[in-house]
């Protein structure tokens, strides 16, 4: 089933949407069918210029991010803090020599404030790889690295290395750090995916406190118009993904409801 989404997404995604109807309609002016040739040609172009123009991919994003509030106090005591991955690029990271992060880096930095300020708290970060092939290049180890040169003691650090997905990193996490009733956790993760990573943990009985990072919106519906494909292209598919992951997530019961929120 994992392999399968991956491939499915990478057919399906609004950029190889995009790509294969360029490629058919370019094909078919080749052929008698020019006419539905230049159709298709034509309703290419006119979504490409949809998507440069208005911020669709960002109204798909704020609908996600504001899901769930920004939390500007935690509790005094806090039992423990979960970092979920997806901050690491493991094939640059085995390159270079370095951790190397992507854009959802908060994640990490987040996480090493939080866990400064509450030396109470247990810390667990979960996440193994979410490749295709070379599934040994895991992010745990790259966390790891990373957090001994922020200063932090790595031993105080559970590393669950061996979830593939959201419903995974809620499942192994809990299973490791066996949560107790009535203890207050703290979840970090990236703002848009803060709904289907919340929602993962309430179906495996884990009530956790979310705390959502890695903003990309304003959190406003504006209509203000801009001039950027790669940027809208990119905002689409980082929503689309979300929200196909959810509705996915709620067919295979990975979630109780088809949008997950607050409580």
């Amino acid at each position: 089933m994992f392999v399968l989404s991956k491939i499915l997404w990478v057919l399906g995604s609004p950029g190889s949407l995009l790509l294969i109807s360029l490629c058919i309609g370019t094909l078919l002016l080749w052929t008698r069918w020019r006419r539905i040739g230049r159709t298709v040609l034509a309703a290419t172009a006119a979504a490409m210029l949809l998507l440069t123009v208005l911020p669709v991919g960002r109204f798909v994003l704020t609908s996600l991010e504001n899901r769930f509030p920004s939390l500007e106090r935690l509790p005094d005591k806090i039992d423990g803090i979960i970092v979920l991955g997806g901050a690491v690029n493991q094939t640059i990271t085995q390159a270079r020599h370095q951790p190397s992060f992507n854009g959802s880096a908060e994640r990490m930095t987040e996480f090493v404030a939080l866990a400064r300020l509450h030396p109470e708290a247990r810390l667990v970060f979960s996440g193994g790889s979410a490749l295709i092939f070379d599934t040994e290049l895991k992010e745990a180890p790259v966390a790891r690295a990373f957090f001994a040169s922020m200063g932090m003691d790595v031993s105080r650090i559970v590393f669950e290395d061996s979830s593939r997905n959201t419903y995974e990193n809620a499942l192994y996490t809990r299973d490791v750090m066996k949560p107790l009733p009535g203890e207050t956790w703290v979840l970090i993760t990236s703002a848009f995916h803060m709904p289907r990573a919340y929602g993962c943990f309430s179906r495996v009985g884990w009530k956790v406190l979310p705390y959502p990072v890695d903003y990309v919106t304003t959190g406003r519906y504006g209509l203000s118009p801009g001039f950027s494909l790669v940027g809208g292209l990119s905002s689409l598919e980082f929503g689309i993904h979300e929200w196909l992951g959810m509705i996915a997530y709620r067919l295979l019961g990975y979630t109780d409801v088809w949008f997950p929120a607050a409580p």
